[in-house]
C-alpha cells in the first residue's frame, strides 16, 4: 500500500481551535524549536516574575542576560557579531512568545535587537560592530534608542538635538523622552541634527560626562518595562563614534521598520493570551445554572477573537517569509503593525469584559494586556500615522501636514 500524498495527507487534518489555518505547518523545525524554546522560557523566567515586576513598576535587569543567554538578542545577526543568523519569521516566534507575557519584556527584547544592535550593524564601522554588538547579544550590555523628544512625538524631522562639530569630536546638546531600557542603558544610540541639518547617529557610552537617563515613573502601562529620559548637556563624544554609513531620516526609520515588524507578531501573542484566558474563564464561570461559554454572546466574542489572530498571524508570517526573501517593504510593515495592534487592543478589551469584575485584577493578567497594549498602539507609528503612510501608498498624496 502506497504512502498517502501530501494533498491526502493534508486533507486529513482535523480542526484546531487554536491553530484553525494549521500556520504550525508553515514553519521550519528550526523555527518551531525557536518558538518552543522561547515559550519555554518565558513561561519559567517572565511569567513568575510579572506580577509583582508590574505592582513594583519594576525591570529586573538580569532578564537582558538570560534573554542573550538564549540567542533572543540580535538573532538575525550574523553569529560572528554574537547573532544566531535566524530568519525573520524565527524573530517574529520569539517576540509572539515574549509577548504573550508582557509588552514590556518583548519592548525590552526589541529596542535591543532592532533599534540598537541592527543599526550598529548596518550602518556602523567595523570597528563599533566589534565593540558593541557581541556584548549586546549576550546582554552584558543594554541599549536604548534616542529619537522621540518632548515636543517630537510623530514628527521625528522637527529634532532640536543638536551635535557640534569640534576638535576630535562632536558636543551633544538636547533631549529625548520615552526611552526604553534608558536608565540602565550601557550605551544610547542617539540621532540628533550634525551642525544644525542633516540627522545623523551618535553612540554615546554610559559615564559620558552630561549624559543622564532619568528614569520616568507613574506609568499606568509597561510598568515591568523601564522607561526613561535621554539627557544631553554638552555631552562630547569621540568621531568614532558616530554611525558613519547613513543620513537622514532613513537611518532611524529603518530601525523602526525592523522593530514594527517584530511588534506585529509580539501584539498577537499578547492577543492569544487574551483569547485564551476569556475562553478558560468563560468555560470554567457558572451563570445561571451553566457556563458562561454556553451564551451565544460570549460564543461570538471567542469566534471573533480566534479570527482576528488567525488573520494576523498569517499576515505576519507571510511578511517575515517576505523579509527573508530580501522584499523589504515598509508600507506592508505599516499594514500589520497598524492592524494587529489595533485588533489585539480590542481583543483585549474584550477579553477583559468576559472576565467581567474579575477582569481588573491584576492576577488573571488580562487588564495589564489592556493597558500595555494602549501604549503599544501607540509607540513605533500611531494606528493613524500608519494609516497615512498607507494612504500615501495607495493614492501618492502625503497628508501628514
Amino acid at each position: 500500500m502506497s504512502a498517502p500524498s501530501p494533498a491526502s495527507a493534508e486533507a486529513q487534518l482535523g480542526f484546531s481551535w487554536e491553530d484553525p489555518l494549521h500556520l504550525d505547518l508553515e514553519l521550519t523545525e528550526e523555527e518551531r524549536l525557536v518558538r518552543d524554546s522561547t515559550r519555554a522560557f518565558a513561561q519559567d523566567r517572565l511569567l513568575t516574575r510579572v506580577l509583582t515586576a508590574t505592582r513594583e513598576e519594576r525591570f529586573d535587569r538580569e532578564i537582558m542576560t538570560e534573554m542573550g543567554a538564549l540567542g533572543l538578542l540580535g538573532s538575525t545577526l550574523p553569529e560572528a557579531y554574537g547573532g544566531s543568523d535566524a530568519s525573520h519569521v524565527a524573530y517574529g516566534l520569539m517576540a509572539r512568545e515574549v509577548e504573550r507575557i508582557d509588552s514590556g519584556y518583548r519592548s525590552a527584547m526589541s529596542v535591543q535587537s532592532s533599534l540598537v544592535m541592527y543599526p550598529i550593524y548596518e550602518f556602523g564601522s567595523e570597528e563599533q560592530r566589534r565593540k558593541y554588538l557581541p556584548r549586546l547579544a549576550s546582554g552584558e550590555w543594554v541599549g536604548c534608542f534616542g529619537l522621540t523628544e518632548p515636543d517630537g512625538g510623530s514628527d521625528p524631522g522637527s529634532m532640536r538635538t543638536v551635535a557640534r562639530k569640534v576638535d576630535g569630536g562632536y558636543v551633544l546638546n538636547g533631549a529625548k523622552m520615552w526611552i526604553t531600557n534608558s536608565p540602565i542603558a550601557d550605551v544610547a544610540l542617539v540621532w540628533a541634527k550634525r551642525n544644525g541639518e542633516e540627522i545623523r547617529g551618535f553612540l554615546v557610552d554610559r559615564g559620558t560626562e552630561g549624559f543622564t537617563t532619568p528614569k520616568i515613573m507613574g506609568k499606568m502601562s509597561l510598568r515591568a518595562s523601564v522607561t526613561g529620559e535621554i539627557s544631553l548637556a554638552d555631552a562630547f563624544v569621540p568621531d568614532e563614534a558616530m554611525l558613519p554609513n547613513v543620513k537622514g531620516l532613513r537611518g532611524p526609520f529603518s530601525c523602526l521598520n525592523k522593530a514594527r515588524y517584530g511588534i506585529a507578531w509580539g501584539a498577537m501573542g499578547a492577543a492569544e493570551f487574551c483569547w485564551h484566558a476569556a475562553r478558560a474563564y468563560a468555560l470554567d464561570r457558572k451563570v445561571f445554572g451553566r457556563p458562561l461559554a454556553a451564551t451565544q454572546l460570549v460564543q461570538k466574542k471567542l469566534a471573533d477573537m480566534q479570527t482576528e489572530i488567525t488573520l494576523g498571524l498569517c499576515g505576519a508570517l507571510r511578511l517575515g517569509r517576505l523579509i527573508d526573501q530580501g522584499a523589504y517593504l515598509p508600507e506592508a510593515i505599516s499594514l500589520l503593525k497598524r492592524n494587529n495592534c489595533g485588533k489585539a487592543l480590542d481583543i483585549a478589551r474584550t477579553a477583559r469584559d468576559v472576565h467581567g469584575g474579575n477582569g481588573i485584577s491584576d492576577e488573571y493578567h488580562v487588564m495589564r494586556h489592556v493597558v500595555n497594549l494602549e501604549t503599544v498602539n501607540t509607540y513605533e507609528g500611531t494606528h493613524d500615522v500608519h494609516a497615512l503612510i498607507l494612504g500615501r501608498a495607495q493614492t501618492g498624496i502625503q497628508a501628514f501636514q
